[in-house]
């Protein structure tokens, strides 16, 4: 088992940062896929980014050049740095992982299904 905590949600108002930081136990983190996944009101879940043990990244679309993923594996920690708000952005946020031992591996954001872990989220608001 791994257990995902976020932290780091809040209230900004659009043009603003914020930065989202989760924190694995459980297992060997450097072993893991991690994500960030996002689901507004009304709204079904989406992938927003991934990273692989080895550092390879993918970006939805929609937040390309505007949130940057990273990860520290000596800390267990995924971090979510989020620039240039937008109110589309506003949405609960939730930390993912599955367990992929392939360094090189991508992190496909779908099927999500593949996501064996979910942390309860973290709230980011934006207003204008």
């Amino acid at each position: 088992q791994v257990q995902l905590v976020e932290s780091g949600g809040g209230s900004v108002q659009a043009g603003g940062s914020l930065r989202l930081s989760c924190t694995a136990s459980g297992k060997t983190y450097s072993s893991l896929c991690m994500g960030w996944f996002r689901r507004a009101p009304g709204q079904e879940r989406e992938g927003v980014a991934s990273i692989g043990s080895g550092g390879a990244t993918t970006y939805a679309d929609s937040i390309k050049g505007r949130f940057v993923i990273s990860r520290d594996n000596a800390k267990n920690t995924l971090i979510l740095q989020m620039n240039s708000l937008e109110r589309e952005d506003a949405a609960m946020y939730y930390c993912a992982a599955f367990e992929r031992y392939n360094a090189d591996y991508i992190c496909p954001l779908t099927p999500q299904w593949l996501w064996d872990y979910w942390g309860q989220g973290t709230q980011v608001t934006v207003s204008s």
